[in-house]
């Protein structure tokens, strides 16, 4: 496996395709949980309305896993859609809940996995 190496909350991160509007305020108490994979355990909160996860210096949550790309996916939010998570145009795809998925609603449960790391989804009552 790649080598431990995460930077959480980083500003001006990998906007990739930033959905229009950003800037929300995003509800308290949103993260995911590594389940499996190098970093099981890592407990990554999520603080912005448009939250990349990747391997490349500018993600939000960079994470040092061959088997993700460098803005592999989402995790988003805004006022109408809630909680959300899309795909980045990655090389190995965004599964939830085992079924690949560019773009998908999320709620408290969900499995996200990218690359050979499966996440839970934990989110605050909105």
């Amino acid at each position: 496996m790649g080598a431990a190496a995460i930077e959480e909350g980083r500003s001006g991160g990998s906007r990739g395709r930033e959905p229009a509007g950003g800037g929300q305020r995003v509800p308290a108490g949103a993260s995911v949980t590594v389940l499996r994979g190098f970093y099981e355990g890592l407990e990554i909160p999520v603080e912005s309305d448009w939250f990349v996860i990747g391997r490349g210096r500018t993600a939000d949550a960079v994470l040092a896993e061959p088997t993700i790309s460098r803005a592999h996916a989402a995790i988003a939010w805004n006022e109408v859609q809630g909680f959300y998570v899309e795909d980045l145009g990655s090389t190995n795809g965004t599964l939830v809940n085992g079924k690949r998925r560019d773009r998908q609603k999320l709620k408290t449960g969900d499995e996200i996995q990218i690359g050979k790391l499966r996440f839970k989804v934990v989110l605050p009552r909105t």
